[in-house]
């Protein structure tokens, strides 16, 4: 698979405890990527943020938040990315999701000469 150098970067905002079908959301969108042939996805967990409730979310131990917020980012070409969106809407009921122009410099190993 290869993928165009000019892309985009789908990024996804949620919270650790947030579901889908009965399952973590993170889990089931990164599944639904790759039943879709999306190029790749990863999950970043972040120790401390919030959103548009303002409420804290945190990992410090005095104050222990299982909900902690949870980025998915997906960079693929544009056309692949536009198809998996309304896939996307379908999944979340709350979070955010941004989209940016991004410049594919290397995707999997270089070729060895």
């Amino acid at each position: 698979m290869q993928i165009p150098h000019q892309a985009l970067l789908l990024r996804i905002f949620i919270g650790e405890e947030d579901d889908f079908e009965g399952k973590p959301l993170y889990e089931a969108i990164v599944m639904k990527a790759r039943e879709n042939h999306l190029a790749g996805a990863t999950v970043l967990r972040g120790p401390m943020g919030f959103g548009k409730s303002s409420r804290m979310h945190t990992s410090k131990i005095l104050r222990l938040s299982e909900d902690l917020p949870l980025v998915i980012e997906i960079v693929d070409g544009e056309d692949s990315i536009n198809a998996f969106l309304p896939i996307l809407d379908g999944m979340m009921s709350s979070g955010l999701i941004t989209l940016e122009k991004v410049q594919v410099l290397q995707y999997g190993e270089k070729a060895v000469p």
